[in-house]
């Protein structure tokens, strides 16, 4: 009853509850421990799991990124591509490239474009560039295009500086173009760049073909060896311009005249039966 009225027991009390505390706190040591335990192991659990999960989305996005970039630089090739085909003045048709051929010491590639699609063999084949090699086969639905570095494959160029006509042959495994058969004394330096001449009337004249990187003369050899770089994507790339094959060229100067040969013999004619003469 005196403490209920007057709480004369009430600093006892609070030294009794100071203590009761402390007791208290001293066996829930354990349980805090073993909750703080089980939290840190499923906080572990849970950090690895969302780690992998930002993995594997970070690894997508990575994914999506790179097809991305492939997709973008298809479409700026394919742009230039279609730019190319406005400033050659002739019909083209755009491909794709599919695969490379199966004969590892050719260089061939096989383009989405066929002869039911109106492409024949002898087209030449180009990129935004320049020259990349000649259709050589056409199938149904695909063609067999011979590139400039393959070694069976050769083209008439010219250089630009000086207007000097030279042939380009592939130079096979090694990727580069030799101008063979070039006179020691040549005026061709290093730097050069070479184009189409058209003297053979299969590539339009004007077009890249390669630049010049090393040129080897020697006195005691009459030829120079001289080696070039091909301009065009020759082992890059994905989409190429078709050109075609079908131009008229100039009918030769006898054919123009109507006349015959210059020293030809005229034929002798048919003595009739009877004829003593």
């Amino acid at each position: 009853m005196l403490d209920g009225r007057f709480r004369y027991a009430e600093s006892l009390r609070s030294v009794l509850a100071l203590a009761a505390y402390c007791w208290q706190q001293v066996a829930g040591l354990p349980v805090a421990a073993a909750e703080g335990i089980a939290s840190y192991f499923a906080s572990q659990s849970q950090l690895r799991e969302e780690n992998e999960a930002l993995r594997a989305r970070l690894l997508a996005a990575a994914q999506g990124a790179q097809r991305y970039e492939a997709a973008a630089a298809e479409v700026s090739q394919l742009r230039r591509v279609i730019g190319a085909a406005e400033r050659i003045e002739r019909k083209s048709m755009p491909a794709e490239i599919l695969y490379s051929g199966r004969d590892p010491f050719a260089r061939k590639v096989i383009l989405d474009r066929g002869a039911q699609h109106g492409v024949r063999p002898g087209s030449p084949v180009v990129d935004e560039i320049g020259v990349i090699g000649q259709l050589t086969r056409a199938h149904a639905f695909v063609s067999e295009v011979t590139l400039l570095t393959d070694k069976d494959q050769a083209i008439p160029v010219q250089v630009v500086r000086n207007g000097l006509r030279a042939i380009a042959f592939g130079g096979g495994s090694s990727g580069l173009l030799e101008l063979r058969y070039m006179a020691a004394n040549a005026d061709i330096e290093n730097g050069d760049h070479l184009v189409t001449s058209g003297i053979d009337g299969t590539y339009p004249p004007g077009l890249p073909v390669a630049s010049v990187v090393r040129v080897e003369r020697d006195a005691s050899y009459t030829f120079a060896r001289v080696l070039a770089q091909p301009s065009a994507g020759v082992e890059r790339g994905h989409y190429t311009l078709v050109l075609s094959s079908e131009v008229r060229l100039p009918p030769y100067p006898q054919d123009a005249a109507g006349g015959e040969r210059k020293g030809a013999k005229k034929p002798r004619p048919k003595r009739k039966d009877g004829d003593g003469s």
